[in-house]
Parts: structure tokens; C-alpha cells; sequence
């Protein structure tokens, strides 16, 4: 079983710390994505489990044993890195083989696990190439399949695909996931990027200025952000935030917008949020839960706006609409839409029973 736990672990480089007591365990086999804009800590704590850093305090245990003092060689990890690190003088095979001979595996062992990588990762007709000779989507199955020969505990990803376009990140994406269905090995993956953590992990740790801000599963930190953070970091388009006040109008308590709008919510949550009525709030909604022209709530809660549109991007399978309220730029999913101008008004209606609310001061969930 080759857990990975993390214990309160600290990183300082000097006087700077940017790593704040984390604390995070991984179970055997589980694929977990550390997810962060860039200076969050989460290459830093990758490279504290590979051995390249050391750490400042805490401990760090694969399979129960604390490897703090452990050489990079002796903790039974394979690392894949951004810029693919490939000998540009050797052919694929022997890339892929390097790292065995080293371990001075006989010839039959090292060439059985070479040509499984290769057939794993469908490059078995490159390996007479030097890596000059492949794209980038070809150098990078080559990398992961360096770690796979390896047969390691524990496969560390530190931003893999993000030297690859578009069209390539989407089909390695599905590659390491088949990787890891096949392998069923121990995955702990690093990006900025909330695409490959949601299409990718079993857990996501979403990470903010060295402290973890929440761990879950896709779902959860999708459809329960525990923060403003979190909320309008996960999801593209991100998250729409607006500051309100929750009031009373009609009978039903809502979210009152400063432009005079009311929006009531459902009776579940008139019901959880009644006792906060005069509150101000950060109201915030997704932008696939607006819609056009809906059939009415069923409790007869419709929260509706009429905002004129300033910028219509068609995406072909959907587009989405950009426009102001309170001063704040909003965005909505919606399906394709034709003869739509910039200016133009567009009747919507808000799916409340989506609806999230922060508190102003701790940005954190009501």
C-alpha cells in the first residue's frame, strides 16, 4: 500500500515561508490533483515529497515511513516534469531504458518493461527516434513512459502538459487518465490549470498562498465552494459574483441587488436563510445556471433581469453572453444563439436553487 501523508509540513526559503503547516493524505492508488495559481506552494510540495527540496519541518510518509532524510532514489517515485527532460542524444528506447541500466536490471527485464511502456502508450514505432524526431505530445508519452518502466509506488506529475496546445493537452488529459486506470499506481499531479484537475482527479486540493483552501472530490469543490476563492477559481467561465443584501419583497425573501432588483429564492433556501434577512452578502452563481424563457419555478419563485448585452462570444456548441450589473461584468452560458447585437436587451432568468452565499468579510460559504 504506498500512501503518500504529509504532516505539517513547512517550507522557508530563508526568512520567506511558503509553505504553511500542510497536512494531506493520499490514499493507495488515489489521484490527487494539487490545483493554484502560480506562487500557491504546490510545485514546492511536490518537489518536498520527490526529495528535490528539502523540507523546513513536518514530515513527509510513503507507505507509512517517514522519508524525510530519504535520497531522491530511495523513495520509490517517478517524476514527470514540464519540459519533458529527455536525453536529446539517445533513441526513445534508450531513454526509456537509461534509468533500468543504471539499476543494472538484466537485459530480458529491462527490454519486457520498455516494450510494455511503449505498447501502454502507443509509441512502440518510435522507439528508434531521437526525441527531436517527435512532437510534443509523442516527447511526453516518452516521459511518463520513462516513470512507468520505473514501477514506482508513487508518480508525481509537475505541470506535464502545459508546453502542449490546445487540441494536444485535451488528448494527453485522457491519455493519463487510461495511464492511470492501467498503471493503478499512487498519482499526484500539479497544475494551474482547473480543466485537467476536474477531468482528472479523484480529489482535487485547491491551494491559495501556501495553505491548502479545500480538498474534494470534482463535484464537491465544483458545486460547494467552501470560499469566494475557491468558487471563482474552479469553473470556466468562472463563478459570477455580486455584492447584495438579503430583504423581504412580496412575501419571499430574496437577494436584493443595489440596482432595485429582487430575486426570491426557493423555499429551501427562504427557509435556511430566514434568519439572516438584512445581511449583506456576496451572491454568487455560475454561468450555466441563467437561462432563457424557463417554465417557473415550481414554488413559484422566478428571479428575473434584463440586462443589455456588451459582448456576445459564440462558441458554437453554446455562447456566452457578457454584461453589467452593479457596476460588475456578469457572464451567462446560454445555447447558440442568432441575430443578437451588442446592445440589445435579453430577458434571463437566475436558477436560485443555485445560487451561493458568501460573507463579505471571511469571503468564506453562509
Amino acid at each position: 500500500m504506498a500512501g503518500v501523508n504529509l504532516r505539517d509540513v513547512v517550507k522557508r526559503f530563508g526568512d520567506n515561508e511558503v509553505v504553511h503547516g500542510v497536512s494531506l493524505d493520499i490514499e493507495h492508488q488515489e489521484f490527487v490533483v494539487l490545483v493554484g495559481p502560480s506562487g500557491c506552494g504546490k510545485s514546492t510540495i511536490l518537489r518536498m515529497i520527490a526529495g528535490l527540496e528539502d523540507i523546513t519541518a513536518g514530515d513527509i510518509m510513503i507507505d507509512g515511513a517517514v522519508i524525510n532524510e530519504l535520497a531522491p532514489k530511495d523513495r520509490d517515485i517517478a517524476m514527470v516534469f514540464q519540459d519533458y527532460a529527455l536525453y536529446p542524444h539517445l533513441t526513445v528506447y534508450r531513454n526509456l531504458s537509461f534509468g533500468l541500466e543504471m539499476q543494472k536490471l538484466s537485459k530480458e527485464e529491462i527490454d519486457g518493461r520498455v516494450q510494455s511502456a511503449a505498447r501502454i502508450l502507443n509509441i512502440t514505432e518510435f522507439l528508434d527516434r531521437k526525441p527531436r524526431q517527435l512532437s510534443g505530445g509523442q516527447r511526453q508519452r516518452v516521459a511518463m513512459g520513462r516513470a512507468i518502466v520505473r514501477r514506482p509506488n508513487v508518480f508525481l506529475f509537475d505541470e506535464p502538459l502545459s508546453n502542449l496546445d490546445a487540441k494536444l493537452r485535451a488528448q494527453m488529459r485522457t491519455e493519463i487518465k487510461k495511464l492511470h486506470q492501467t498503471v493503478a499506481t499512487t498519482v499526484v499531479y500539479v497544475t494551474h490549470d482547473q480543466v485537467e484537475a476536474m477531468t482528472l482527479a479523484d480529489r482535487i486540493v485547491v491551494m491559495r498562498d501556501g495553505y491548502i483552501e479545500q480538498i474534494g472530490s470534482p463535484d464537491d469543490v465544483y458545486n460547494k465552494p467552501r470560499s469566494v476563492f475557491v468558487a471563482g477559481f474552479i469553473g470556466a467561465p468562472t463563478m459570477n459574483f455580486l455584492p447584495a443584501r438579503l430583504e423581504e419583497a412580496g412575501g419571499r425573501l430574496g437577494v436584493r441587488l443595489r440596482e432595485d432588483s429582487h430575486l426570491p429564492f426557493v423555499l429551501e433556501h427562504a427557509t435556511r436563510f430566514a434568519e439572516m434577512a438584512g445581511r449583506e452578502v456576496i451572491a454568487g452563481i455560475r454561468p450555466e445556471f441563467f437561462a432563457l424563457d424557463p417554465a417557473p419555478a415550481a414554488d413559484g419563485a422566478t428571479a428575473r433581469l434584463n440586462p443589455a448585452i456588451s459582448v456576445i462570444e459564440p462558441l458554437g456548441s453554446d455562447t456566452l453572453l457578457f454584461f453589467e450589473i452593479e457596476e460588475t461584468e456578469m457572464v451567462v452560458r446560454m445555447p447558440p444563439l442568432f441575430g443578437l447585437h451588442p446592445g440589445d436587451h435579453l430577458p434571463i432568468t437566475v436558477d436560485m436553487s443555485k445560487i451561493h452565499l458568501f460573507d463579505p468579510q471571511t469571503e468564506e460559504l453562509l
